[in-house]
């Protein structure tokens, strides 16, 4: 067998996160990158999400998905980070080396000195939610209408209902209907939007789409092509309700019914993945196996780009903290734990020797919630408590702890809710 490659820093994708990543990592010491990007272009979703309002908490104004992009591409040149596209990454092993195939470079293995995982996320489909009826063309996931538009140029209906209020199914909502579409309506199974407030207004209310709240899809209608669709309410255990049946005629049904994070590479190699789908990790974004980071959506799905960015940033530090022998192993770890009201927490468990200042806490409500206690606890004692006037699962949601909080010998950490009387 050949010598394999060498490298100190691989990063497995070229979006948001892998970007930040590779210049934080950078910027602290680190020379020796590559960048794995599958894609023909660096900047992943990004390039196809043409609309406005990125960039907000990163660059304080308002960018394209593009724009966005472009700023951290340039960035990466400037400082000449090696990188390949159209490189699919084949395989990651425990002892990482990472397998890959490229039209540059042929089939590859290298031998990694450490690893960023930043491979993000992809929709669930029909299948995966089973929704009853036939299989006819014009059944297609709203990130997928959103390429063929916006990359490709084909507008993909004329005549269309979403399923799932999402961001990505709110914002082609209004981009169907601006290129000349009639959107009939979007049903949301939940009792409430699970796309962000302002898109809700955006997207929906500022063109008069009807979102139907506690309604599903009960049918899909049409033997070669999409012909109708019936939708029913749904009850508090998500059954159909007879009689509640509403039918709609299109040629097209765009779902936006969820993201699952991209982690088959981990996966394959038993890492164990949390409840958010992604990779358990501490506080350094560090999984079980050392020198190995995950970050952005492929560890939890987020509802801004700003924040894919910063966490990529805290993993591309990590990686250089770990490649520099400065991230201590040992047995000191607190274990976070969402109790009521908390849906997850990032991350999982914290090594209380590595602590630099803050330990931050990213969490999402597992419902609407108004006027309510956000109680933290360490090893049952209450160290922090905050108001929060509201609380919905659409937006993430952090908690800052001071180091001086932790002590050796902590166990476990839990954040909960609590009603204020």
């Amino acid at each position: 067998m050949s010598k394999l490659e060498q490298r100190e820093l691989i990063i497995i994708g070229g979006g948001s996160a892998g970007l930040a990543a590779a210049i934080q990592a950078y910027d602290e010491g680190v020379r020796d990158i590559l960048i794995l990007e599958r894609d023909e272009f660096l900047g992943g979703i990004l390039n196809q999400c043409i609309h406005n309002g990125f960039g907000l908490h990163e660059f304080k104004e308002q960018l394209s998905g593009p724009e966005y992009a472009e700023r951290f591409i340039n960035r990466l040149k400037e400082r000449h980070i090696d990188y390949r596209l159209k490189a699919m990454v084949i395989a990651v092993t425990r002892d990482k080396i990472v397998s890959y195939t490229c039209e540059e470079d042929g089939y590859v293995q290298v031998q990694a000195n450490a690893i960023v995982l930043a491979t993000g996320c992809y929709e669930r489909s029909a299948g995966a939610i089973a929704i009853p009826g036939d299989r006819p063309v014009g059944v297609i996931t709203a990130g997928q209408a959103q390429h063929y538009l916006n990359i490709d140029g084909y507008l993909v209906g004329k005549k269309v209902f979403i399923l799932g209020s999402g961001d990505i199914g709110l914002i082609m909502a209004r981009r169907m209907v601006l290129e000349g579409a009639k959107v009939l309506g979007v049903a949301e199974i939940m009792p409430y939007s699970n796309g962000l407030n302002r898109n809700i207004v955006q997207c929906l209310i500022d063109f008069d789409i009807p979102l139907f709240l506690s309604h599903s899809v009960s049918r899909i209608v049409g033997k070669e092509k999409l012909e109708k669709i019936i939708i029913s309410q749904v009850d508090a255990n998500f059954n159909f309700i007879a009689g509640t049946e509403k039918e709609f005629e299109v040629d097209t049904l765009l779902l936006s019914i969820g993201l699952i994070p991209n982690n088959y590479l981990l996966d394959n190699i038993g890492v164990i993945p949390s409840k958010t789908r992604g990779a358990v990790v501490n506080e350094h974004l560090e999984t079980m196996i050392g020198g190995v980071f995950s970050c952005g959506n492929v560890l939890h799905v987020h509802d801004l780009v700003d924040f894919v960015s910063e966490e990529g940033r805290l993993a591309g530090h990590s990686a250089a903290l770990y490649l520099a022998g400065k991230l201590k192993k040992s047995g000191n770890y607190l274990k976070t734990i969402p109790l009521n009201g908390i849906s997850y927490i990032v991350p999982q468990y914290v090594n209380i020797d590595n602590i630099e200042d803050k330990v931050a806490l990213k969490f999402r409500p597992v419902k609407p919630l108004k006027d309510i206690w956000l109680i933290t606890k360490i090893d049952g004692v209450v160290v922090k408590k905050q108001f929060k006037p509201y609380l919905i699962p659409s937006e993430m949601v952090d908690v800052s702890l001071d180091k001086a909080l932790f002590h050796s010998g902590n166990q476990e950490l839990t954040l909960e809710t609590e009603a204020k009387v």
